[in-house]
């Protein structure tokens, strides 16, 4: 998840999950309401319910100074890019986006060679346990926060 990466740390997370419409034993569909240390609010939705098939993913962020929306079937397109004063590093974005049929993107091969690189001492790795960590304690909190029907904050305690 790159939620606490692109925002920050998460404060807490109300959540709602449920099987809606497929017969399987795990949630088909999801949403939360989650508030960061900074006092920013934002929403999560997910769904595995697309008719005929998956769509896209997104993720937007909107600010008062900004307004930025990257999507597409793999979150391959930067589709709104715009802030209150240019820099001049905003001209790179224009090279962003990328094609593809999966919606896997690209992401996992680079992902994948890095860790086999790292693992043979060629390279450092580009993210680490700890960081996996952040996420996994996100979603915890978020699945119990759905079964318990209340607000959890982060960090949980154990």
């Amino acid at each position: 998840m790159t939620l606490d990466w692109l925002i920050g740390p998460v404060e807490s997370v109300m959540a709602y999950t449920g099987t809606l419409a497929r017969d399987i034993e795990v949630e088909d569909s999801g949403v939360a309401a989650i508030r960061w240390r900074s006092g920013a609010m934002g929403t999560l939705n997910v769904t595995m319910l697309t008719y005929p098939k998956n769509l896209e993913g997104s993720i937007t962020l909107l600010g008062e100074k900004g307004t930025v929306r990257i999507g597409g079937v793999a979150v391959n397109e930067v589709q709104h890019w715009e802030f209150d004063e240019k820099r001049p590093e905003d001209n790179e974005i224009q090279h962003a986006s990328y094609a593809t049929t999966s919606v896997y993107g690209f992401g996992h091969p680079l992902y994948c060679d890095n860790v086999i690189n790292t693992l043979q001492g060629k390279a450092e790795p580009e993210t680490d346990g700890r960081e996996g960590l952040k996420s996994l304690e996100l979603l915890i909190a978020l699945y119990l926060s759905a079964r318990d029907g209340k607000r959890m904050s982060l960090p949980l305690e154990y």
